[in-house]
């Protein structure tokens, strides 16, 4: 056999191993505890537009998330998003960092820009951006006036 070939076969039985890991293949979602309370449902429908996947109990898992390696960095991704910052488990969960939610958007810190690639929806034009941080801003408070 030639070298290109073995190469081939050799990528072709790892990517098929690989889908036998069983890391990033649990796709439920957890029971939403409590909420915020929102500053009003238009923030709630932005936030769960650009955010809500990472940052809630909601995620709608894409097709793409049931397969390895991808599968690995969305449930990761999704496990960090609800570990900083959950709307799901508002008041329940020790750690949520809603302060910094608006300071994240201004930034353009999120959503992350391999994110927007994946999911054009959830892609904010200027208005709806600033929409969103005032939102957020009322909604959560704002890290930057507590410096």
């Amino acid at each position: 056999m030639k070298l290109k070939t073995k190469a081939v076969l050799t990528i072709v039985g790892l990517s098929v191993l690989i889908q036998f890991v069983p890391y990033g293949r649990d796709h439920t979602n957890p029971e939403v505890l409590s909420e915020p309370r929102w500053d009003s449902p238009r923030t709630k429908e932005l936030f769960m537009r650009a955010c809500g996947d990472c940052h809630s109990n909601e995620t709608k898992w894409p097709w793409y998330s049931s397969i390895a390696p991808v599968s690995w960095l969305v449930a990761y991704d999704v496990h960090e998003g609800r570990e900083h910052f959950n709307v799901s488990m508002w008041g329940v969960q020790e750690e949520n960092e809603g302060d910094e939610a608006a300071e994240e958007v201004r930034e353009g810190e999120m959503p992350p820009f391999g994110y927007l690639l994946a999911h054009p929806e959830a892609r904010l034009d200027e208005a709806e951006k600033r929409e969103l941080i005032d939102g957020l801003v009322r909604t959560f408070g704002d890290k930057k006036d507590d410096d």
